[in-house]
C-alpha cells in the first residue's frame, strides 16, 4: 500500500529510512558522492512503500517552482532486494496520478537518468532538453504532456 506524506508528517523512523535508501542508492550503488540531501525535502511531499516495517520504494513530488515550473517527480528508487517485482513501474503511475491530483497541474516534469530513458518514455514522457552530465550520470529532462494518453493505455 503507498503512503503519501508531507515532510512533517513524516515519522522520525520513515525519515531515516528514507534518507538512508536515497543514500544507499545514489551515493552508494551508483558511485555518485554527491550531496543527497538538498534542502527541498521539507517542501515535498514523499510517496512510499514498506513491507513489514522496511522501505521497499520511494520517490518524492515536488511542487511547481521549486525545480521547475511544473511539478516534478524525483528521486525515484526500488530497493535491491525489491526489484524485478514491477514495484518501479507501480510507483511512477502511482506518482503521477497523485503529482495531477496534488498540484492541480498536468505536465510533469522530471530529471532523468538516460539509461532509464525508455521506462519513462513507456509513460509517456517525451524529452525536452538535449542529454547532459550531471554529477558524473548522463541525464535529460522529460515531461509528461497535460493531454497525454491515459495511464491504462500505456505500455
Amino acid at each position: 500500500m503507498f503512503k503519501v506524506k508531507a515532510f512533517h508528517d513524516l515519522t522520525l523512523d520513515e525519515l531515516y529510512q528514507i534518507l538512508k535508501a536515497r543514500v544507499d542508492v545514489f551515493v552508494v550503488e551508483q558511485n555518485c558522492p554527491y550531496k543527497e540531501v538538498d534542502g527541498i525535502d521539507d517542501q515535498c511531499f514523499h510517496l512510499f512503500t514498506e513491507e513489514e516495517g522496511e522501505l521497499t520504494s520511494y520517490c518524492r513530488l515536488i511542487p511547481p517552482g521549486v525545480m521547475y515550473n511544473e511539478p516534478s517527480i524525483g528521486r525515484i528508487l526500488v530497493q535491491p532486494n525489491f526489484r524485478k517485482q514491477k514495484l518501479g513501474r507501480q510507483l511512477l503511475t502511482k506518482a503521477i496520478e497523485t503529482a495531477k491530483i496534488t498540484f492541480k497541474r498536468t505536465d510533469i516534469k522530471i530529471h532523468a537518468q538516460v539509461y532509464l530513458f525508455d521506462f519513462y518514455r513507456s509513460f509517456g514522457f517525451i524529452p525536452v532538453s538535449e542529454e547532459y552530465l550531471e554529477d558524473g550520470i548522463l541525464h535529460v529532462d522529460m515531461v509528461l504532456e497535460a493531454f497525454n494518453k491515459p495511464l491504462e493505455n500505456r505500455k
